[in-house]
């Protein structure tokens, strides 16, 4: 359907004002009549993660998002000739009386940005975030609940920082890549030569290998393999299957399969196997400067005391570092594997913004909760505590 125009800013006249001031704030109510202007932002090199890129969160959805019963929410903000400047793919959840704005992707985005033309994104300031967001309230939205935004990215601040921050509950373990890095300058030497040692034991499988699922039947094996595999995993460590969540794994797969080239996917999968055994998996998005995992798993054979999960993980670096990457993260959370390889943090952010006087009491609370969840996670025995207590009512 068309969208609703919502309110004018000042009007423009010449010059860098006329091109990056704010003249119309439009908001979309399906993904696919904002498509058009997404794929244009898109298409001349929009600044954002590839967690926002069209096809991911077209994908996330017409799954996740439909089943849990989230709408469409896009903000296109354009200047007086009609060029937007700046998207922001979010959705509307309405829960206990509250009408809460919160970005597409859910727990599957690790970061949460604006689409935006990047020299507007680096100008930007706080009275245009005004202007975007007055046009807001005119909807009866009670709370803006902005969670894992990176305060930077690709050396641009990001604007959203202007807005009332706090850390998020996680932090993103993160490997920075120097222009023309050796490998031991990513991966130390002795780590190397410790997991050569246990490759030597892989590398007698017949047709051991490394390599990317570029064909859609070697898509469909890989991802039947781990949708298999990952709920046992799950189970031993005694964590909930997020996979398993409706439209979890048509959203996988639906984003898995969507081309972006004839080579590139939405999301890349990555395999360490032989010709009888998946040894390792390992599948993130990448946007030719950043590679972010996704999610992961390894065999349930006698092989996995080899270690191939982080043999794989070793390769996917090496592939990235070589294709000129300037970094790599691991999706959130500080697991001992990730210690290994990363030794910065991106720095994320959330917003609680209330829009309303119910929304004040819905951003004191979802505040608070985020800092409680913070606190257990930053203190190792409340976080063992908590996880014997899950894993007690799990049972």
């Amino acid at each position: 359907m068309p969208a609703q125009r919502l309110r004018m800013g000042r009007p423009v006249a010449f010059g860098l004002q006329r091109v990056f001031d704010i003249a119309q704030v439009e908001v979309f109510d399906t993904i696919a009549a904002a498509e058009p202007v997404w794929r244009m932002l898109e298409q001349y090199g929009a600044w954002s993660t590839p967690f926002q890129r069209f096809d991911f969160l077209n994908a996330w959805q017409n799954s996740i998002g439909a089943a849990e019963g989230s709408s469409p929410f896009i903000i296109i903000a354009s200047n007086a000739d009609r060029r937007p400047l700046v998207l922001l793919p979010l959705v509307v959840e309405r829960a206990n009386g509250l009408q809460t704005l919160r970005f597409m992707g859910g727990k599957h985005a690790t970061f949460n940005m604006m689409v935006a033309d990047p020299a507007y994104a680096a100008r930007m300031t706080e009275q245009d975030l005004a202007t975007m967001f007055d046009a807001v309230r005119d909807r009866g939205v009670d709370l803006l609940a902005f969670e894992r935004q990176p305060e930077q990215w690709h050396g641009i601040a990001n604007p959203m920082m202007m807005l009332p921050t706090q850390a998020s509950v996680n932090e993103c373990p993160l490997l920075r890549i120097a222009e023309n890095s050796e490998p031991a300058d990513r991966i130390s030497n002795s780590f190397r030569r410790r997991l050569r040692g246990k490759e030597r034991k892989l590398q007698a499988l017949p047709g051991y290998r490394h390599y990317i699922a570029r064909t859609d039947s070697e898509i469909e094996r890989l991802l039947g393999t781990f949708f298999r595999i990952k709920p046992i995993r799950m189970a031993q460590q005694k964590l909930p299957d997020v996979f398993a969540e409706p439209g979890a794994a048509d959203f996988i797969r639906d984003a898995c399969f969507a081309r972006l080239s004839p080579e590139k996917r939405a999301i890349e999968i990555h395999a360490l196997e032989s010709d009888d055994d998946v040894l390792a998996i390992f599948a993130g998005v990448a946007d030719g400067h950043r590679f972010s995992m996704m999610f992961n798993t390894y065999t349930l054979s006698d092989s996995a005391k080899y270690s191939p999960g982080l043999i794989l993980l070793r390769n996917v670096i090496d592939h990235y570092a070589e294709a000129g990457y300037t970094s790599i993260d691991l999706g959130m959370g500080n697991d001992e594997y990730k210690r290994l390889f990363c030794k910065d943090f991106e720095q994320i952010r959330d917003s609680f913004i209330p829009l309303s006087a119910l929304g004040k009491l819905g951003a004191i609370a979802q505040s608070s909760v985020a800092h409680t969840k913070r606190a257990i996670k930053q203190n190792s025995m409340l976080a063992d505590v908590v996880q014997k207590i899950r894993s007690t009512l799990r049972r």
